[in-house]
């Protein structure tokens, strides 16, 4: 039998990245939180947490935090349908991980959480990727759910399709005529600084192989944030390929313009969550579903 009480020492560690902050969420001292990982790493006979600033887990440490996040997950159920059953609620039950990436956490991911929140008191531990790789968050025990952009499904996981999220090309008007007076082809393309997230976005070139044939070799601003994203299009540093939902109003306003009216690309998201029976995650996976159905394209 596991000892619970010790595998929630460590996900606490895990959780804060001290013993003290630990400590302090689960209301012992920072000695009894030790003596439990030590205790439970000795039983066990592999490290689970690696000890520094901040603490981290070990990968046995890891996939010992993703089963108590699921253990607490379906006893949240049985409070709920069995009243008394478990006694107290527990105080520190732990949120709901869910790895999502910046754009949808910019866009229409907000509407969902608010919709999950309407119905449940539970919390939600949001944790950043890039949309290819959410999946691998999911695999690796990490998170309960994930937006990817895989329709793969994960082992052990049901997949939702959820429509596609749609981006075009924007500028400001004074950097468009400084870059593309001319008009954008190939060689424009190549002399105007472009925007992009970090080394995995190839969005812009999925853009620019649609609009002239060619992927983008520019000088590159390296931006990994939405909103940066957006702000620094606005300021002139960079031409960019950010949400069609962000960029509409900012275009209507003529703050920005489209480089290519023609072209639109599309992300397929999928909604990926474990293959249990719990009403938590079936109420979250309901409230992404409609917020994606509001704001996402149709396949």
């Amino acid at each position: 039998m596991l000892d619970y009480p010790a595998i929630a020492a460590v996900a606490a560690v895990i959780r804060t990245g001290s013993f003290e902050a630990a400590a302090l969420q689960l209301g012992v001292t920072p000695s009894a939180v030790s003596q439990r990982v030590k205790g439970l790493e000795e039983r066990l006979g592999v490290p689970l947490v690696v000890r520094g600033s901040p603490c981290t887990a070990t990968a046995a440490g890891a996939r010992l935090s993703a089963h108590l996040d699921q253990v607490s997950l379906l006893e949240q159920d049985l409070v709920v349908h069995a009243p008394g059953l478990l006694g107290a609620p527990d105080a520190h039950r732990p949120p709901l991980k869910v790895a999502v990436n910046s754009d949808s956490l910019a866009t229409w991911f907000p509407a969902a959480a608010a919709r999950f929140a309407g119905s449940s008191d539970a919390t939600l531990d949001l944790m950043l990727d890039d949309e290819a790789h959410t999946a691998e968050r999911l695999r690796s025990g990490e998170v309960l759910a994930a937006i990817t952009t895989t329709g793969k499904t994960v082992q052990g996981c049901r997949t939702v399709s959820l429509g596609a999220l749609r981006y075009i090309a924007t500028a400001s008007p004074a950097y468009a005529t400084r870059y593309f007076g001319g008009g954008v082809t190939k060689e424009t393309l190549a002399r105007a600084p472009v925007l992009r997230f970090d080394p995995r976005d190839e969005l812009q070139n999925r853009w620019a192989v649609t609009s002239v044939g060619a992927a983008v070799k520019a000088p590159t601003h390296w931006v990994p944030s939405t909103r940066g994203f957006l702000d620094l299009t606005l300021a002139g540093l960079g031409w960019s390929v950010t949400p069609e939902t962000l960029a509409a109003p900012l275009l209507a306003s003529g703050r920005l313009i489209d480089l290519d009216p023609r072209v639109r690309v599309d992300v397929p998201l999928f909604w990926q969550h474990l293959r249990i029976t719990s009403r938590l995650i079936d109420d979250l996976t309901s409230a992404v579903r409609e917020a994606a159905k509001e704001f996402l394209a149709a396949d």
